[in-house]
Formats: C-alpha cells, structure tokens, sequence
C-alpha cells in the first residue's frame, strides 16, 4: 500500500516517520513535498473525517542499510570515505558535536515559503561545497531523535546521494555515552555561516 506522510511544521517529524516506514521495511512510504498548509492554502482537495482502514498483517523486514547506531558512527568517523553531518543548527554545531563532522544545518534546505526542501541543484551545492562527493556514504545526525537529521537524510537522497543513513538516537545518545566531542573554542562571526 503506498504511504505518504506529512506535517503541518517543515517536513522534519514527516521524514522521521517516512525514515521510519522504510527502516521497517515498508519501501513504499514517501514525504510530501509541502506542508499540510501550503497544501490547504493551494485549494487542494482536503477533508475533516477520520479515515479507517482494515488491520492487517505487515511483514517486518528491518533495512539495516539505512540506519546507523553509536558503534558504527564510533568506527566511521575515521574512515575518510563516510562523512558525518551534524543537522543541528551552526551555533549548535560550533558549541559542540562529534569529531570529524560536517554542518549542513536543516534551516539551509528547505525553503521559506512551505516547501519541505529546496531545489536538488541547491542541495547539491551545500553538499559540494563541504567536498561530499554522491559515492561517499553519508551518515546523518541531530541533537535528539533523527527528526532534523531525517529532513536532511532525505535532501540527501533528493541530491543523489545513494547511501545515506540516519543516526537516529543522535547526539543526545552520543553524549550520555560519553564519547568525544569537539568544539570550535575560538569560533567567531564568519564561523556563524554554514554556506
């Protein structure tokens, strides 16, 4: 059964819950490219019942490609070919987060006026510009519970990275567990610019 999720926020609790989907082995989830109101405002059809459907059974077929725990983050951060980005907002990112990482923060990818994300090339040119090459596997991370990360996990994809994987426990699991962190100490204004 085709899925198609989304939110009235940005897109970031939708991609966790197409993340989701898909991690459990159901492929045919999507995100909707706006939010439920651009979609309302676009006089597109909409409706105020709940709709049921019958139970059934759904076979669990966990896609382990496209989820990354503490360990696997722990042992590819040091490979140069498995890049690491911080979704986390630039001060966020300057205050602290896991060595080696790279900041593409979700603000920069979606767009103003409701879209979830921005235009593939943009995309592509965030990522150039941080010497991400599409055949680098791309893993990505945010303070919490992989919802910024899941946006980004998905403009990734949009730009033509084919592997990315979500670090869905995120920082706040990096951290409990005690692994190293770094930091900009001297950071100043033109730190502040993710582009």
């Amino acid at each position: 059964m085709p899925v198609v999720v989304y939110d009235d926020t940005f897109g970031a609790l939708a991609a966790r819950v197409v993340w989701t989907f898909q991690y459990v082995g159901h492929d045919n989830t999507a995100l909707l490219e706006m939010t439920f109101s651009q979609w309302k405002n676009s006089g597109l059809e909409i409706e105020k019942k709940m709709n049921t459907f019958p139970k059934t059974q759904h076979s669990l077929n966990v896609n382990y490609d496209i989820h990354a725990d503490a360990s696997y983050v722990e042992i590819a951060k040091e490979q140069p070919n498995k890049i690491l980005i911080d979704s986390r907002e630039r001060l966020n990112f300057l205050t602290e987060h896991i060595p080696g990482a790279k900041n593409i923060p979700y603000t920069m990818i979606g767009l103003a006026n409701g879209s979830i994300l921005r235009d593939p090339k943009e995309i592509k040119r965030l990522i150039d510009n941080r010497g991400i090459s599409a055949d680098s596997e791309v893993i990505t991370y945010c303070g919490s519970a992989g919802t910024l990360s899941g946006l980004t996990y998905y403009a990734l994809k949009l730009a033509g990275i084919k592997n990315v994987k979500l670090y869905s426990k995120s920082f706040r699991e990096w951290k409990a567990l005690g692994k190293p962190k770094e930091e900009f100490k001297d950071a100043n204004y033109w730190d502040l610019s993710a582009e």
